[in-house]
């Protein structure tokens, strides 16, 4: 295996979460920083079998098994080492690239890089104390960095003339040019020119603390005021939190993450007692940068300038975040007022304590998404109504766990219930009390049958059923008689509304003391009709 290249591997430990993939065949507990199970290597009544989320590690403590998601899904489905990688490869929805062994080249470049890129953070260090660098050190101590903040992020200067290929002029210039510090001359004969030039530079470790980029600030007010590495072979945008490195061990002890729109705010809120925040890089916050954060944890607070922008930003977290759920995550999110960053709260006199206030009154996800349809749908029409309804159950249905997307689509229909005023028509089925006898026959059909819950939970949700303690399935109708109770419950409430409408078309007639209009006395007809035709479904059932 050593043969082939680390990189494809890498990514799927990056995806996959060992606790999912151990999860699918070891019942798990956390306990701690760690999930712990009865192993499935030996026989044993106590768990001994341990999973850590941050080292992708799992170990026996009673037979010595240890190894990574490769190694558990090679061993628990006796696979072969090709198959086990297409397994998880279709697990985390990548396509398996073609194995090719190493070449000596291949290995002489991956040393080369990290070696190049670790030197190149030492020269931007020393010039940043140099004379050509007074500016910048003047600018990043004038943000509120101590020198020993400024050595600990390792931050840098770039001067203006071509320090990096000047430094390392007697590498393989392709070698150098992957790293993407240097790039080649367009002019014909020109010598090869630094990337980075008159920059604030920030060093990009990745989650083993490697330097595999850079980030680099404008001085001179030229914008974009930000750029960072080309995308390389070790440096992928999407892949690649900022700050994790520092952040690991925080996050264990604050039992979350939080998640910031830039570098400068991540720095700043470490720095300032918020040692477990990172930030996207370069690049719109991905699916995979939850997923390598939910690999330390999965209680994650998004916080985002309260501007229209961080709105949007957080709409879009919401949406990305929906789909690695599970019913142990806690995601909030908070926002920082008044058209403010964090880094700007940060510099007040009180600013520690304003952004704690800010952190700890962050909204819950759900009732992030409540506010968002209300602020973005007309709630008080039956035509916005249905449009905010459409959009929140069509985010919910992203979840993969089935008790909490049943959760999260019972608050809705509760603060629906509770927030919007309804007319008869605006609903496709009216939202009665559920009796105890009906709970009752419906918990155990959620025992016995999940999946038919499912099919029809929307309706169920509606009618106020509950599902947080279902009943032993012991006795439980066969499935074709639990799906016809179901049916039979939806034909019930919709006879119901038919009589409630029947009834207000009738007052409104007898109250005008006019006869009906021609919408009116149509509508009747069509009511009566449908009154007679569900009557005889009912009866079509209960003879069935």
């Amino acid at each position: 295996m050593s043969g082939f290249s680390n990189n494809f591997n890498d990514e799927l430990r990056a995806r996959l979460s060992i606790a999912d993939v151990v999860g699918r065949r070891v019942p798990l507990f956390k306990k701690g920083r760690d999930f712990w199970g009865c192993c499935p290597f030996h026989n044993e009544k106590t768990p001994s079998f341990k999973v850590n989320e941050e080292m992708g590690r799992y170990y026996c403590f009673g037979c010595g098994e240890k190894g990574d998601i490769i190694s558990f899904t090679m061993k628990t489905q006796n696979m072969q080492y090709p198959d086990a990688i297409r397994e998880l490869a279709n697990m985390a929805g990548l396509k398996v690239p073609e194995f090719k062994p190493k070449d000596a080249a291949t290995i002489e470049r991956e040393h080369t890089y990290f070696d190049i890129m670790e030197s190149a953070a030492k020269l931007y260090s020393d010039r940043l104390y140099a004379p050509d660098g007074e500016f910048a050190l003047s600018y990043i101590r004038g943000r509120g960095f101590s020198d020993e903040d400024i050595k600990k992020y390792r931050i840098g200067y770039a001067p203006a003339g071509n320090v990096v290929a000047g430094k390392f002029s007697n590498l393989k210039l392709a070698n150098l040019t992957a790293t993407g510090l240097v790039r080649e001359s367009n002019t014909p004969g020109g010598a090869p020119y630094d990337f980075f030039r008159n920059k604030l530079m920030f060093p990009i470790f990745n989650a083993g603390g490697q330097i595999v980029a850079f980030s680099g600030r404008s001085l001179d007010g030229t914008e974009p005021k930000y750029i960072n590495s080309t995308e390389t072979e070790f440096f992928k945008k999407r892949g690649t939190v900022f700050g994790l490195n520092f952040a690991r061990n925080d996050i264990y002890k604050a039992n979350r993450s939080i998640i910031v729109e830039g570098q400068i705010d991540a720095i700043k809120m470490q720095i300032n007692g918020f040692g477990e925040t990172v930030a996207p890089l370069g690049t719109a916050l991905s699916e995979e940068h939850l997923q390598l954060l939910c690999k330390s944890n999965r209680n994650i607070v998004f916080c985002f300038d309260g501007d229209k922008a961080g709105q949007k930003a957080a709409a879009r977290a919401a949406g990305l975040v929906m789909p690695i759920l599970r019913p142990e995550s806690d995601i909030r999110f908070a926002f920082a007022t008044n058209g403010k960053d964090p880094d700007d709260i940060l510099k007040q006199k009180d600013g520690g304590a304003q952004m704690k206030q800010i952190i700890d009154s962050a909204i819950s996800l759900e009732r992030f998404l409540w506010n968002l349809i209300n602020a973005n749908y007309a709630a008080t029409t039956p035509r916005g109504q249905a449009m905010a309804e459409k959009f929140f159950i069509g985010e919910i249905e992203k979840i993969q766990d089935f008790s909490l997307k049943n959760r999260f689509k019972q608050f809705f229909f509760d603060m629906r219930r509770e927030n919007w005023k309804f007319t008869r028509r605006a609903e496709n089925i009216p939202v009665p009390k559920i009796g105890d006898l009906e709970q009752k026959t419906l918990s155990e059909i959620m025992s016995a049958h999940p999946d038919l819950v499912e099919r029809h939970s929307e309706f169920l949700l509606k009618i106020g059923a509950k599902f947080e303690d279902a009943a032993p399935a012991a006795g439980t109708l066969a499935k074709a008689d639990a799906e016809k109770f179901i049916v039979s419950l939806k034909l019930k409430h919709y006879l119901e509304m038919l009589h409630d409408e029947k009834k207000e078309l009738t007052a409104k007639m007898l109250g005008s003391g006019d006869s009906m209009g021609p919408d009116d006395s149509a509508r009747m007809k069509t009511v009566d009709s449908e009154i007679k035709k569900t009557m005889e479904k009912i009866g079509m059932l209960a003879e069935i």
